[in-house]
């Protein structure tokens, strides 16, 4: 069983920047990414607010399963399966200017001060249940992965709002704030591995990817993820660059001019823009 680090937990449903306390890490680079991203969020039209009531989290999955724009919460972002908790974990929500949420952004924090993603894998995907689940672990990574890890989840954005350079700036948004609040030795996530060799998973700032960690016969079917990582010194380099290049005049123009235009395609087919499995796309 995960244990929990000590946090300052503040209250549900506080803009992001009001959420933020810099408890760890490079005070100066977190908070001012973190403004910026929020201002760059709001001249787009949304309202990013940091949330832990994971039951409204699970109401707008359904509700968007029931509309096929997204794929059911795994068991790790799932209250009912899981000890989410204030002190372990939080939601990001971007609302538009109409109050109705189209982005989403989890994250999960494990404390393995003793143990590893080797051994906590399975227990992590299933959110500690013992059902005669079966978990594979093939990447040698998963052994270092240890100690304060922030696994990234339930990154969903809404269809019309696809197609506008949000996922990498929603991730990022949401690797600062679990950083500012914990003392992050690893950032990881569980991503298809078709977005390893696209290149996608390195766009969301993971430096390194490793095979495979395989979940046959899961109620997501038989599932294989590779590990996407970075050590806590390549995160907040990987912050400072984009912080550098995204908003620095016009580069922050071109983020919000590409987030005003139509998506090339208006009948939106795929499910999701990503495929980092989580509850949030493509089943990896």
């Amino acid at each position: 069983m995960s244990l929990i680090y000590p946090n300052i937990v503040p209250a549900n449903n506080l803009r992001l920047p009001d959420a933020l306390t810099v408890k760890h890490g490079p005070t100066r680079l977190l908070s001012r990414f973190v403004l910026e991203g929020d201002k760059a969020a709001r001249r787009m039209g949304l309202r990013l607010r940091l949330r832990h009531d994971f039951g409204e989290l699970l109401y707008l999955n359904e509700r968007e399963v029931a509309h096929g724009s997204w794929f059911k919460l795994v068991n790790m972002y799932n209250p009912a399966y899981c000890d989410l908790s204030p002190e372990n974990s939080y939601w990001i929500s971007g609302e538009n200017e109409d109050g109705d949420i189209v982005l989403t952004q989890a994250g999960r924090i494990y404390y393995w001060p003793e143990t590893s993603l080797a051994e906590e894998a399975r227990s992590m995907f299933y959110a500690g249940g013992d059902e005669g689940q079966i978990c594979k672990v093939t990447t040698p990574v998963a052994e270092r992965i240890g100690g304060v890890v922030f696994c990234a989840g339930s990154h969903w954005i809404r269809p019309d709002f696809r197609g506008r350079r949000l996922s990498q700036l929603l991730a990022r948004l949401g690797r600062a704030y679990a950083m500012s609040r914990w003392p992050v030795d690893w950032a990881i996530a569980l991503v298809a591995p078709v977005l390893v060799t696209k290149g996608v998973s390195a766009g969301y700032g993971y430096k390194h990817a490793s095979h495979s960690i395989f979940y046959p016969a899961s109620p997501w079917g038989d599932l294989e993820v590779a590990l996407a990582y970075l050590s806590q010194s390549e995160a907040y380099e990987d912050i400072a660059e984009y912080l550098a290049k995204e908003f620095s005049g016009s580069a922050t123009d071109d983020l919000i001019t590409a987030s005003s235009r139509r998506p090339r395609d208006d009948n939106v087919t795929s499910t999701s823009s990503e495929g980092v499995f989580h509850g949030s796309s493509s089943l990896s």
